[in-house]
Order: structure tokens, then sequence, then C-alpha cells
């Protein structure tokens, strides 16, 4: 039987970019990552972008769609309020199975809602999470951190479901055989941190599931020592922020600094490929966006001020994950459908 080729449908009016970096992005997935692009939004501003780069591809279809849910726009009221919108049109391509995937740089909340609306719930999960994946001081090593953003109030059980989806996804995506699960906290021992931190220890240490490695202060975060890493959305989204400043710092003062005087010119051109390497494994353009993980399909939250690198690199987030069908894996773990998961606490 002849494998049918990756759907990813790409809403093309979201984000601070649309549609000419979405689009540009968008084709060279299209050239390079053998996926097919479903491109949706305003027909006509799609296509101009299009002819700007001469693209004569034929596994690049136009979806048309009416409207795009601002980021002024309170999320779940802006969805249900526009149906017809480029992110509620990308959702239902996968809920009809027109697509597999779907990447949005639009309103993340807006992704959300229309993600839970369209497609559901995966069973047993409380609250979806979106996972970003970091690099860590070794090579070749990766740790997603989960939830950064969807849930900014988290009870203990669902930062248990987080721990689950995220070793899911360690374990077949990122290839680790026994995903390291780490839990944010001011300090190691067991007692420390607030009550939701001291509850969800509990839970993770006595979960079978979940190789549970215990405590993870901020400077461990990206240590390698973790494979996964959960916290609440609110803390979570304050470590990507600050992490993406860092990353954009480090890079920022390596561009003024190395190539000052004759010396140091001459020594960055020998460097070159190293320092390209060196972008490539701190650079958050790099990574392409989040996975939204608990909901009954792929879907990629991307940064609001993504270019094209972001999100080429998004859509190749999407076809791993559909490649290793980590939403089917995440729906066949037993422990998500047992009440007696956790305590609702």
């Amino acid at each position: 039987m002849l494998e049918t080729r990756t759907k990813i449908a790409v809403d093309a009016m979201g984000g601070d970019n649309a549609p000419d970096e979405i689009v540009a992005g968008a084709i060279r997935a299209a050239a390079e990552l053998e996926v097919d692009i479903l491109l949706v939004g305003n027909p006509d501003a799609i296509q101009a972008e299009i002819e700007k780069h001469g693209n004569t591809l034929n596994n690049i279809e136009i979806v048309p769609a009416d409207g795009v849910v601002s980021m002024e726009e309170e999320a779940l009221v802006g969805v249900r309020r526009k149906p017809n919108a480029s992110i509620n049109v990308a959702m239902n391509l996968v809920k009809e199975n027109r697509a597999q995937g779907v990447v949005s740089a639009g309103h993340s909340g807006a992704a959300m809602a229309a993600a839970l609306l369209g497609l559901g719930r995966i069973k047993g999960i409380d609250r979806p999470a979106i996972g970003a994946v970091f690099p860590t001081m070794y090579a070749n090593k990766s740790v997603i951190l989960l939830d950064v953003g969807a849930n900014v109030d988290c009870k203990p059980k669902y930062l248990e479901q987080f721990a689950l989806m995220g070793s899911v996804y360690s374990k077949y995506v990122l290839d680790i055989e026994e995903p390291r699960v780490g839990l944010v906290n001011i300090g190691e021992e067991s007692c420390k941190g607030n009550e939701l931190a001291k509850e969800t220890y509990k839970l993770l240490s006595n979960n079978p599931q979940i190789s549970f490695a215990g405590n993870a202060e901020g400077r461990d975060i990206l240590s390698g020592d973790f494979d996964v890493i959960v916290c609440d959305g609110f803390v979570g989204n304050v470590l990507l922020k600050f992490a993406e400043a860092v990353g954009g710092i480090m890079l920022q003062i390596m561009r003024e600094e190395l190539p000052f005087g004759v010396r140091g010119k001459i020594g960055a051109s020998i460097l070159k490929p190293n320092l390209k390497r060196i972008k490539q494994r701190i650079d958050h353009a790099e990574h392409g966006g989040a996975l939204l993980l608990g909901v009954n399909g792929v879907c990629i939250v991307s940064h609001g001020s993504s270019q094209s690198p972001s999100i080429f690199n998004a859509i190749r987030i999407a076809k791993e994950a559909v490649g290793h069908g980590i939403i089917e894996k995440i729906q066949n773990n037993q422990d998500f459908s047992k009440k007696e998961l956790a305590v609702d606490s």
C-alpha cells in the first residue's frame, strides 16, 4: 500500500507577519519536507504572496476562510463569533480528515479554543497543555516543558496528566527510552514549594507510569538531567519568554563582539560553521512552535512574531508528530482512561 503524504493546514492569516512570512515558510516546507500544505485564509492575499515567490509547486492548496480572531479579542468569544475564521477552518480540515495537523502563529488562546471545540479532548485529559521543546547543555538532547501557557491555574492531577503526555512525546518523538520527569519547584526537597507543588510531588512519586526524578529548580531545567518538566502555565510561560530573551541576547552579543577588530573578524570567519550550529541550538525560531497536547489532533502553536524560518520548523514539528502517531499513542495510554488516575484535588 502506498504511503499517503502528510497534509498540514496552515493558518495563513494568523500572526504579526501574516500572510507574507507565513506563506514564505509554508512554501519552503512544501519544497523541502515532502508535505502537502493547505494555506487557509483570504485567497487573494495568499495568492498574491505565492506569486511573489514565483511558486510553481503543486502540493500547495488555498482553502478560503473569512476573517481572523485578532489578538485583542477574547479567545473563546472570537472563535464562536467567527465560525469561518481561518483558525476554525484550519481545525475543521483536521476534523474532516482533510489534513493531519494545524500550524498557527495567531492568537494562541484562539488556537486552543478552536482545537477544543473542533477536535475535542483526548479521553481522560482534563486540560490540554502546550509543550515547548528546549535545548539543553548537551548536544542533540532536548527537554520538553509543559504547560507553557494554556492553563494559568492548575490542579495537581492536571500536572500529573502533563507528565504522562510529556513522557509519551519524549519517548516516541525525542527518542528517550525512559523519560525522566521533573517538577518545577524552588528546592529539591519534597517538602518545598506551594501546595500545588507538594501535592503534585506525591502524585508523580506514586505513579508507576512516570519515571519521576524529583523537583527541578530553575537552574536544572536546561541541565539535561530531565527529559520532561512540568509546571502550571503561568510559571511555564514566564520560563518560555525568559529563555527566548536570553537566547536572543546571547546571539546579539556574539554578533557584536566576535567580529570586533581584525583578529575578531578573522576568528568570526573561521568559526562561522560553529556559530551557525550555536544559533540552531539556542534560537527559538529554529524550534518553530509548541505542540498542544491533549486534543484529538496535531496542533502547533507558533509565536505571534514568527517569520518564515519559524513557520518552516513548525510545519516540520507537525509532520514529525503525525509521523510518530503521537496523538494515537497518547490516546492508547491506558492511564488516561482510569478514573483513579488522581484525586480531584
